[in-house]
């Protein structure tokens, strides 16, 4: 049987648009129309849907096994922080009962208002005020409470969790393993100390250029929050930064008297920017992973799992110990 069939015969890869409109009618208490869109997500299962008063909703299907309902949890009550303090995210809609999460079996949804509204290619200098200002309040928020069931972005944590796992995948050569093994140790070892004084936080954790929707007339939304972790702020910064710190300047001080407005910013803490940065090379090959390993099917780049790709992924990693060791002394040390 499909490890995606559950008891109570939910198949995740295969919901039809019977099986979510009756999910949703029952939990809601609301009446649907025949609208039915699926929507792009690499993960989950995701589908725009119409009520009868023709009001827009997005429902979302958690892929089984990804996150625990504890963690999802996590995930809603920090979107819920965030929206109590008029912070512009999307967050999700409670049923008659209060709760944010259905489910059939072990099978776990959740229904969103829709929120339409494009992408910003290229920020202006008023934007990266704006950004600036959006996430210094985002952390503002985030520090007022903890996720206990997310993962914590840190060497020993994240990092390690994943090459764990590909160690154990199939789609990794075994030849190659002790090789990719010694080069993500060898980093490991050499940003372990860099860690030992953060302040790990409740930050969105994936935060690049297309989590952020610009809406008419409004201000920038900050939009899909499935990797939220506890991790150090600088996170919610680097990935926005068009190039390396030495060539960003202008950006970095637009952004950081934005997010001064509301919370300090650990200056020590850009010291942190380019063993994030090794770090996300690891937590993406662990990512593509994932997809690969669960249905042997699923591919979110051309040439995964092929040698020249793994040979191409060390020697990345190999340059990237070394852009760590040669990075600028005046970004300070422990955060």
């Amino acid at each position: 049987m499909n490890e995606m069939i559950n008891k109570d015969g939910c198949d995740f890869a295969r919901l039809t648009p019977d099986n979510v409109l009756t999910l949703v009618e029952k939990r809601m208490g609301i009446r649907c129309n025949n609208l039915f869109r699926p929507m792009n997500s690499y993960i989950n299962r995701v589908f725009e849907i119409e009520t009868t008063d023709q009001t827009r909703l997005i429902v979302k299907f958690y892929r089984p096994k990804r996150w625990s309902k504890e963690a999802i949890l996590d995930e809603h009550q920090f979107l819920i922080d965030l929206k109590t303090q008029e912070i512009p995210v999307i967050a999700p809609l409670a049923a008659s009962d209060g709760t944010t999460l259905g489910c059939c079996g072990d099978l776990y949804f959740t229904v969103f208002p829709k929120c339409g509204g494009r992408s910003v290619d290229e920020f202006t200098e008023e934007q990266w005020l704006q950004l600036g200002r959006l996430i210094g309040r985002m952390h503002q928020v985030g520090e007022t409470a903890t996720a206990k069931h997310r993962i914590t972005l840190a060497p020993d944590h994240s990092t390690r969790d994943q090459l764990n796992y590909l160690l154990g995948a199939k789609c990794v050569p075994e030849d190659l393993k002790p090789s990719l093994e010694s080069a993500v140790l060898a980093i490991m070892d050499d940003i372990r100390p860099l860690f030992a004084k953060c302040k790990n936080i409740r930050i969105h954790g994936d935060c690049h250029f297309a989590n952020f929707i610009h809406r008419p007339g409004e201000s920038l939304f900050i939009i899909d929050f499935d990797d939220m972790v506890m991790g150090p702020p600088v996170q919610d910064l680097w990935m926005l930064l068009p190039g390396g710190l030495e060539d960003t300047f202008v950006e970095l001080d637009l952004f950081l008297e934005g997010y001064e407005t509301f919370r300090a910013f650990d200056q020590n803490s850009l010291r942190l920017v380019e063993p994030l940065r090794a770090m996300r090379f690891i937590h993406y090959m662990a990512w593509c992973a994932h997809q690969a390993e669960e249905d042997g099917e699923t591919r979110a780049i051309d040439g995964f799992g092929s040698r020249d790709y793994w040979l191409k992924e060390i020697a990345d990693l190999l340059d990237q110990r070394e852009r760590i060791a040669k990075a600028p002394a005046g970004f300070g040390g422990n955060c």
